[in-house]
């Protein structure tokens, strides 16, 4: 079989002495041009088929080989030899030493060679016929046999390989030299001309040192060219780095390319090689194995990436596509704003995104680190970087970096809405320990300050915090506030220095609170009305009562309030409760009442009696002899007088929830005039004030027509029809209520029950949803804009522990609720300050929408930093704006957005998504802004000289574009 040139590597040439012709103890020289195999070489000739052409090329290998052949030294004398080889400092027998892969290997010499010379000195005749002769080690590599041509016009290619033939054995097969005993011998004797030393390295593996006779030989390829390959032998100590540098070598990649590899595996499968220093020993890569190298594309993606559907259009799409580097959107895979938000304010980040887009991550990624994501949140976040920041895409599709955050922090799986800022927390700590340059952490006591001076404890607090957690994010986003807490029992003051990534700073509340609540006043013929009442957010029911009174004319203690949820009363509140129980989401009434609900023993107060509205509807069952019942509209709280209300159970067999019986407006003396028994409950001549306010019926309609139902023992008279019934229920109105002692004493619920059919004719359910808004609703609580200066205020005012999280003082030996004030002592190169704009109590939750006034410019923190300033360096305290995370919308749903400014051309832009428009400054601040994102001034300046970064950003107080080029976004 033919063999290709470029996969094999030599001609085998048989010499005897210095005659041209074919023998078996040659072999053709091979010059260092040729090497195809690391520590070895190969070579390929082509030998016509007539003889003078091969005795010429013969001759001509001759010739290069006596050229190349080194000059030999004088033999030494017998004895002086056997020491030098065997027994001297450099002999035989020196033990073997881990780290002398270059320059103290080892060497393989043919055993039936080494053995002659054994003889041969120590024999004692220098004349002797044991002489070994040249130093040959034919028989330890492989036997090739020439290719058999199909035609006899071409010509015979015989190959030589330097591979060691499989299965060698030491002390067997060969023996093992030092490299100066190897050097003499050679200078010596000489070495078969164009054989190459076997020269290999001594290794280090677990608990061992072992000379490496088989390296491992590895299968190079480029990921568009998978069918040529190059064969490489790798020592089982070098590192993944070494692979590449070395493909990077073969495949003649430039220096500025982005290349990685990838191991396929028995499976047929391919795996990553993410970490670059560990060993290919640690790889498990095997001899044979195939390393596929890929290269970044122009755009910023790998060829290898799985790309969903839109974004392999996109590329189509934007193939030629050219336009300012990180001006791309960032496509919404379904509620990702708030990650498409965070990524684009980090992506702003100056020196971070140069970090990446240099590549400089690559040296520090920390694949061994319990507390990272074993590198791979880093080279997710630096691939859509790269992307973002490459011109050549409009938009980006970040389906897996969302499926890296997702599989290293469970709470951001799947498609849910979350904040931005807790993902920003996520990704920057992920970051950090991916990066982090600390391999391996120690150990470190955190020191309270003990009365030393601040400067001390802060640089121990400092140099304490950056012995375990060094990286380009603590060098960018990190500073310093010092915690002072007080005992309020012993005094005793401890002074910590704690560091911080970013600033979580409170608003200023407002300590009052908008509610809005229908009243429904008692007259059945007013509306329910919708009011606006401003109330304490710490006060109580009564305070909400008193406020509404004073829109309606009603005394506070005619009011009763209710949460009412699905058509029933969800809660009754008393008028001690306090206001934040009550939600912005709860649907609020307040009835007009003549009494109360709690039965007063001995009072001629009226009973209040809970009333809910339901329907009458076929249930499904197989005969449709039952009926279920459906609730409806909204409950009633209906005043009835003491004396004129009493309610009974009947106790007699067979009756149970259906017997209860109840009568409305009748005394005890009159119940033996009633016609007849009652099933379910009946009123005569009813009042127009007890049917209920808004109750949907008429004031002249009667709760009985003509043609009643009557029973065979009532005397002959028109039939009635009905049209309603009441029945007593339990609290949510769904079933009957009980006859156990415990229900009949507690609050009677009624439910009136309407024929479908009744319900149709006289209930008018328009008429009973309607309401009217007073004058109260069109107001609105003016919010008074705050500066942020003032939220920095707030972060550095003394508070007191709240009682679930106490601190536990030294001095008394016990749990405190201490006083606890925190001040800046150093402020990071990037500053991020988390505006708290939601609010989580027990009972309530809200998003203050507060105007926060911030500036572009010029924000001084020197009256904040209480570390000793550098007054000829104000820049150190002053910063600009680069980028701002908001959100519209409020608690339950809402929308994030990124306005930031281009490092390069120092213009604002608004990213919407996959969305990007250009901004004025004048569009930034708004009510929406969340998170903000400040740099140093005196970082810009650096950034912008000629040793800063090669993209010279530019600084966020550029100058805007024209006005007309700009969207509105608020």
């Amino acid at each position: 079989m033919a063999v290709a040139p470029r996969l094999f590597g030599g001609l085998c040439f048989r010499f005897r002495d210095q005659n041209p012709e074919v023998a078996v103890e040659g072999r053709l020289p091979i010059s260092h041009s040729c090497v195809g195999c690391r520590g070895e070489r190969t070579a390929m000739a082509t030998v016509a088929a007539n003889p003078a052409a091969a005795a010429a090329a013969v001759a001509a290998a001759v010739a290069v080989a006596e050229d190349r052949e080194p000059q030999r030294e004088e033999l030494p004398g017998l004895d002086s030899q056997w020491r030098q080889i065997e027994n001297g400092e450099s002999g035989r027998e020196r033990p073997l030493r881990a780290g002398w892969a270059a320059v103290k290997p080892r060497f393989l010499v043919e055993k039936h060679w080494y053995k002659q010379w054994e003889a041969y000195v120590q024999g004692g005749d220098q004349d002797s016929s044991t002489f070994p002769g040249c130093i040959n080690n034919a028989t330890l590599f492989q036997v090739l046999f020439p290719s058999i041509p199909t035609d006899d016009h071409k010509p015979i290619l015989y190959e030589i390989n330097w591979r060691l033939k499989e299965g060698l054995v030491e002390g067997e097969d060969y023996v093992l030299l030092p490299a100066a005993a190897w050097h003499y011998l050679v200078s010596w004797y000489g070495l078969e001309h164009g054989q190459p030393p076997i020269e290999r390295k001594v290794i280090e593996l677990p608990n061992i040192q072992k000379v490496e006779v088989y390296p491992v030989e590895l299968l190079l390829v480029r990921h568009n060219d998978l069918g040529r390959s190059h064969t490489v032998q790798f020592s089982h100590t070098d590192s993944i780095g070494m692979v590449l540098r070395t493909a990077r070598e073969r495949f003649l990649v430039e220096p500025q390319e982005d290349t990685r590899l990838w191991a396929k595996n028995s499976e047929g499968s391919l795996d990553r090689l993410y970490d670059t220093h560990i060993t290919v020993l640690d790889a498990a890569l095997e001899t044979g194995q195939l390393i596929i190298m890929e290269t970044r594309k122009k755009d910023g993606t790998w060829p290898s990436a799985q790309l969903h559907v839109m974004n392999k259009n996109m590329s189509e799409e934007d193939e030629d596509f050219k336009g300012q580097p990180g001006i791309c959107g960032l496509t919404n895979l379904g509620n990702t704003c708030f990650m498409n938000s965070a990524l684009q304010c980090l992506s702003n980040v100056p020196q971070l995104t140069e970090y990446f887009l240099n590549n400089c991550y690559l040296e520090e990624l920390n694949f061994r680190n319990p507390l990272g994501m074993k590198g791979e949140i880093a080279e997710a976040y630096a691939d859509l970087v790269k992307q973002a920041w490459s011109g050549h895409h409009r938009s980006i599709v970040p389906h897996v970096f969302k499926n890296k955050v997702g599989h290293f922090a469970s709470q951001f799986l799947g498609y849910q809405q979350h904040d931005s800022q807790e993902l920003l927390s996520f990704l920057l700590d992920g970051l950090h320990e991916d990066l982090n340059r600390v391999k391996k952490k120690e150990y470190v006591e955190l020191c309270d300050a003990a009365g030393r001076p601040d400067q001390e404890v802060a640089q121990e607090a400092w140099q304490n915090h950056k012995r375990r957690n060094d990286s380009v994010i603590v060098d960018t986003f990190h500073g310093l506030f010092k915690s002072t807490l007080v005992c309020p029992d012993c005094g005793n003051v401890s002074v910590t220095f704690d560091p911080f990534c970013y600033l979580s700073v409170p608003l200023p509340i407002s300590h009052k609170r908008v509610l809005e609540v229908f009243f429904i006043p008692m007259d059945p013929r007013r509306k329910p009305e919708q009011h606006r009442l401003v109330v304490p957010k710490k006060g109580k029911i009564s305070d909400l009562c008193v406020a509404l009174s004073k829109h309606t004319g009603i005394s506070p203690e005619r009011m009763m309030v209710a949460d009412v949820f699905s058509h029933r009363f969800y809660k009754l509140y008393q008028l001690e409760e306090p206001l934040s129980s009550i939600l912005d989401r709860d649907d609020i009434f307040v009835y007009e009442v003549s009494g109360r609900i709690e039965a007063i023993e001995g009072s001629r107060e009226d009973i209040v009696v809970p009333v809910y509205l339901r329907e009458r509807t076929p249930a499904r069952d197989y005969n449709n002899s039952y009926y279920g019942l459906m609730l409806f509209g909204h409950p009633l709280l209906v005043s009835v007088p003491r004396d004129r209300f009493t309610w009974e159970v009947s106790s007699s067999p067979g009756a149970g929830v259906v017997g209860s019986e109840l009568q409305l407006g009748y005394d005890e003396e009159d119940k033996d005039d009633v016609p007849g028994p009652s099933t379910g409950g009946s009123l005569r001549d009813p009042e127009p004030e007890q049917a209920g306010p808004s109750s949907g019926v008429t004031n002249r309609c009667p709760f009985l027509l003509d043609n009643c139902l009557g029973t065979s023992q009532w005397p002959p008279r028109r039939r009635r029809k009905q049209l309603f019934t009441l029945q007593t229920v339990n609290s949510n109105g769904t079933s009957d209520r009980t006859t156990s002692p415990e229900e009949v004493h507690a609050q009677p619920y009624i439910a009136i029950d309407w024929e479908p059919e009744m319900k149709k004719r006289y209930y008018d359910e328009v008429e009973a949803e309607g309401y009217v808004k007073h004058d109260c609703v069109g107001y609105v609580m003016k919010k008074a804009p705050v500066r942020l200066q003032e939220c920095i205020e707030l972060f550095t005012t003394v508070e007191t522990l709240e009682k679930e999280n106490p601190w536990y003082c030294p001095s008394c030996k016990q749990h405190q609720l201490a006083t606890k004030k925190l001040d800046l002592w150093m402020l990071p190169e990037i500053l991020i300050i988390h505006l708290k704009r939601f609010s989580y109590t027990k009972f309530s939750r809200e998003k203050l929408d507060t105007l926060v006034e911030f500036p572009i410019r010029d924000l001084d923190f020197s009256e904040f930093v209480i570390q000793p300033q550098n007054e000829s360096n104000p820049e150190l305290y002053k910063y600009d704006l680069i980028a701002v995370s908001n959100h519209y919308g409020g608690m339950r749903d809402g929308h994030y957005t990124t306005f930031a400014c281009n490092k390069d051309s120092g213009q604002w832009h608004y990213f919407d998504d996959n969305s990007v428009s250009p901004v004025n400054e004048n569009q930034i601040e708004s009510k929406a802004a969340y998170v903000l994102f400040y740099q140093r001034q005196d970082v810009a300046r650096r950034l912008l000289s000629p040793a800063g970064s090669s993209g010279a950003p530019a600084s966020p107080a550029c100058s805007s574009p024209p006005s007309s080029e700009f969207m509105d976004v608020n």
